[in-house]
């Protein structure tokens, strides 16, 4: 898996740089986060597959499923454009939540992701 330990305000993130095709690529995640003691994640735009998008493939279900039960906080970027049908409305309610956000840059979802106040 690609990725890198980002370490900023005391704390430390896992930021995903590689394409999330698989709930075995979840599980890998969750292993990172365990090995690095840590349970902040930001997951890339390029780490969203359109299997995780589709919501037919169940791939987004599981994935928010297990960063839940592990708490893991994990807010993702994703390119408005991308952001459509039925997705949409997942994104919708998901950053209605303390668990999981969307955003469309970098610095949004570093600020959520490290709780930092703007």
């Amino acid at each position: 898996m690609n990725y890198k330990i980002i370490e900023k305000m005391d704390k430390k993130y896992i930021k995903i740089n590689q394409v999330i095709n698989t709930e075995e690529d979840v599980l890998e995640i969750i292993g990172i986060c365990i090995s690095n003691n840590t349970k902040l994640v930001i997951l890339k735009e390029d780490a969203i597959s359109d299997e995780f998008i589709n919501l037919k493939s169940g791939l987004a279900g599981i994935a928010l499923q297990k960063f839940i039960n592990y708490h893991i906080k994990a807010s993702t970027i994703i390119n408005k454009d991308k952001i459509e049908g039925r997705f949409k409305e997942l994104v919708y309610e998901l950053n209605k939540s303390n668990n999981f956000k969307v955003f469309d840059n970098i610095i949004d979802a570093e600020n959520w992701i490290l709780n930092i106040k703007q």
